[in-house]
């Protein structure tokens, strides 16, 4: 049995952080499915900008947007929509089986409405509406100014993916925005099954940190965060408050583990993997370590359902000077500033893309 078989048993969603177009025409995220429990995926602008740029997949549909006289980001969240609207029908078995705990896609609202939360919100009820799949997560950044976005997205009945968290503070404010949004849905009397996911990223505090603690603490301040706010979700899902939500129908949000790429060559390429297994959680992971977690990786065991022994490590980190509540802020920021960029470079992309295609054409 493959490592990503024996995880998805233990009862961890393997989600694939990646797509393309070339990755649906060739049949490999079939294959994904099949063979490596891959039960969702995840996008990015990066990731978008990377397929678009390096392959000639997207040059047919791009001629016949800009034949609609569809450029910029109407002409990027077609194409968007396009594979994201195909990667949902592959694993909409799987949210029927599972009656929609899992089998998910996620598309980006526009990093330009940080700071409009109206904007943010029709956006994700427009991209909703059109890719009209009920597997398809609109994915909202948890920053400072997202958490009233994200209240009334969930409000709205739009299902949420919450990026760019780093902390349990973060954490927690972006659960108490998805709760509030259904308890608002409870006492309007609307269906309170608005599914979400919160997803931390992990990576990113270990290459932060790399240059600044001794060599005994590198690579293991992203897993110390993840066990700390493991365990807050754990004590969410037995919360009185949560369980009221729960027997009016709604169904808690899901914890995710984001940013799962070991960037230091030094250490094992399915760190990240191996050290986050839970149940009740999903871990979304780059193409390049599924790949070889399946090969080589191993599943387990489950992280602790307490934080002592993070707590006990986030302490050595303290004593290292690390202040893990002002990185997560400068982290969070940077992040977000990270993809109004990925955003800027993708249009940039797109059009130069069309320029080219209308000259060829």
């Amino acid at each position: 049995m493959k490592a990503t078989q024996s995880l998805h048993q233990l009862g961890q969603s393997l989600w694939l952080d990646n797509i393309t177009r070339d990755l649906l025409n060739n049949g490999r995220l079939e294959q994904y499915i099949e063979e490596l429990s891959v039960t969702g995926l995840t996008s990015n602008p990066t990731i978008f900008d990377h397929a678009i740029k390096n392959s000639g997949a997207y040059d047919a549909a791009i001629l016949k947007g800009l034949e609609k006289g569809r450029t910029g980001e109407d002409l990027f969240f077609d194409l968007a929509l396009e594979d994201l609207v195909r990667a949902a029908d592959l694993f909409r078995p799987i949210y029927d089986a599972t009656k929609g705990v899992d089998g998910w896609v996620s598309l980006e609202v526009s990093p330009l409405l940080a700071h409009d939360t109206a904007g943010t919100v029709a956006a994700a009820r427009e991209l909703s509406v059109r890719a009209n799949r009920p597997n398809l997560f609109i994915k909202i950044p948890g920053t400072p100014e997202g958490l009233r976005a994200i209240e009334e997205a969930i409000f709205a009945g739009v299902p949420v993916n919450v990026t760019l968290l780093f902390s349990r503070e973060q954490y927690l404010a972006a659960a108490e925005a998805w709760l509030r949004g259904i308890e608002r849905r409870i006492a309007a009397g609307l269906d309170p099954q608005v599914s979400s996911v919160a997803s931390v990223f992990i990576s990113r505090w270990d290459a932060a940190v790399a240059a600044n603690v001794p060599e005994g603490l590198k690579n293991r301040l992203g897993i110390a965060i993840a066990g700390r706010i493991h365990s807050a979700y754990l004590d969410l899902l037995t919360n009185p408050r949560w369980r009221r939500a729960y027997n009016a129908g709604a169904r808690p949000q899901r914890l995710l583990w984001a940013s799962t790429g070991t960037k230091d060559p030094k250490v094992s390429d399915t760190l990240y993997i191996e050290a986050l297994a839970a149940p009740f959680t999903v871990n979304t992971i780059p193409e390049a370590t599924l790949n070889a977690f399946a090969a080589h990786g191993k599943a387990g065991p489950i992280m602790a359902a307490d934080s002592a022994l993070a707590e006990g490590l986030l302490a050595q980190f303290a004593q290292a000077g690390v202040d893990v509540d002002r990185l997560a802020a400068r982290l969070q920021d940077e992040g977000a500033k990270s993809f109004v960029k990925s955003w800027t470079e993708l249009l940039t992309v797109i059009e130069s893309r069309s320029s080219a295609l209308r000259k060829a054409a």
